[in-house]
């Protein structure tokens, strides 16, 4: 049989030419192939979900009482065998499938990993990380209960800041100003999909540019094969080590999403005239406590009649920000050194300081979500964001100088 498709496909070529492509063996290199585990999951499982579940605001009877078909829907998901879990598994995948990325991304910043010839993959990976937020968000408003509801409310809200193209933007989204009968299937065809297709798309490009450049390699491996590849062929051992390691996250995702049944709909209700108090899910909730710590009444005047408010610079514009900076990073650090090699966090202190103040700054943003709980001001919380960046940088700076040294001069040529 396997000669039969050798003879039509030519197999034996490709697996010389990709099987046989060597993979560098590193811990930190697995943490991307979790956020692939976890999109399979999220797939399989999203699945099973747009079998049971309506994409509809029309009110049914459930139980004598009358009930929107989406929320309905997702309370006969929970009624099935193994249901409740399965749609646990998948708001948690989705979760992890956020943090693998960021946490992916964080290592090759503190690593160097970005700069030329790896620019491309750089900003694909920032892009993926983009899609993957805009795809649990999308995913908010489909349970159509009380929680979701007014989620997505305040998410249209952000959309229509957008100076001039606001009401555009969120037209296109939520087919109207949400929640319209128009709403539920437009954000469903983007959240299953629209941006898992792109999802496919984006992630399909990044291990195409990783597989054509290779691996940046661990350190050590200048000593143990200088100018060699040092690592493992895909078939059969890193084929080996991805399977046992997807198999270990289907074992713990199960655990999680059996334990913590995410987000109970039985416990908000339908959505009704009264807004109840909702905190985003933890990758969205620094936003949140920017924009709990920004005057609700900032307003910036623009030409031609459009206004920059407070929704718009704390949920789109700081944020945006952040991300041009991202985008700008490989263009503003033009050292470069045989990028073959991971550079040590230990050997550029500046960067490494940036990151981790990076670090700071989204950890206390995302405490001034709990403004109300903590009894502090907008003044406080302000000085605590700002004065933490600052010092964190300031203390992992000097610990690098003063542990390790000033790092050598290296032989960096301008890119």
């Amino acid at each position: 049989m396997y000669r039969w498709f050798d003879e039509r496909l030519n197999l034996t070529r490709f697996n010389k030419k990709f099987l046989n492509k060597a993979f560098a063996v590193h811990h930190s290199y697995f943490i991307g192939e979790i956020a692939l585990f976890a999109f399979v999951t999220l797939v399989i499982t999203g699945i099973f979900l747009t079998f049971n579940y309506e994409p509809s605001i029309r009110m049914v009877k459930v139980a004598g009482k009358s009930l929107p078909a989406a929320y309905a829907s997702v309370l006969y998901i929970d009624s099935l065998p193994f249901g409740a879990v399965l749609r646990s598994v998948h708001h948690w995948s989705a979760s992890i499938m956020i943090a693998a990325a960021f946490i992916h991304l964080l290592r090759i910043l503190i690593s160097g990993a970005y700069k030329r010839p790896r620019e491309i993959n750089w900003f694909v990976g920032l892009l993926l990380l983009l899609l993957t937020i805009l795809t649990a968000f999308t995913g908010y408003s489909l349970p159509f209960d009380a929680f979701s509801a007014t989620a997505t409310g305040i998410g249209y809200g952000i959309g229509t800041s957008i100076p001039y193209i606001g009401e555009w933007v969120s037209q296109v989204i939520f087919g109207g100003e949400f929640p319209t009968v128009h709403s539920i299937p437009r954000v469903y065809s983007l959240h299953v999909l629209w941006f898992p297709l792109l999802l496919m798309a984006t992630l399909g490009l990044h291990m195409l540019v990783m597989v054509k450049q290779k691996h940046t390699q661990p350190t050590y491996a200048k000593k143990v094969a200088p100018g060699r590849i040092l690592g493992v062929p895909l078939m059969p051992q890193q084929a080996y080590m991805s399977t046992i390691l997807f198999l270990l996250y289907l074992a713990v995702v199960f655990f999680i999403g059996g334990t913590w049944i995410a987000h109970p709909i039985q416990v908000y209700g339908p959505p009704t005239a009264s807004t109840p108090l909702v905190k985003p899910d933890w990758y969205l909730i620094w936003v949140y406590g920017i924009l709990q710590i920004i005057p609700g009444d900032l307003k910036i005047p623009l030409p031609f009649g459009a206004v920059m408010n407070s929704e718009f610079i704390g949920s789109v514009l700081i944020p945006g920000i952040l991300g041009l900076v991202a985008i700008l990073l490989p263009f503003l650090d033009t050292r470069r050194t045989k990028m073959r090699y991971m550079e040590l966090p230990t050997r550029h202190p500046v960067r490494t300081a940036v990151t981790f103040a990076l670090l700071a700054f989204l950890v206390t943003t995302t405490l001034a979500g709990w403004k109300g709980e903590l009894g502090l001001s907008a003044g406080q919380l302000w000085a605590i964001i700002i004065g933490s960046s600052l010092l964190t940088y300031l203390v992992v700076y000097y610990a690098i100088i003063l542990i390790w040294g000033r790092p050598p001069k290296e032989d960096l040529d301008a890119a």
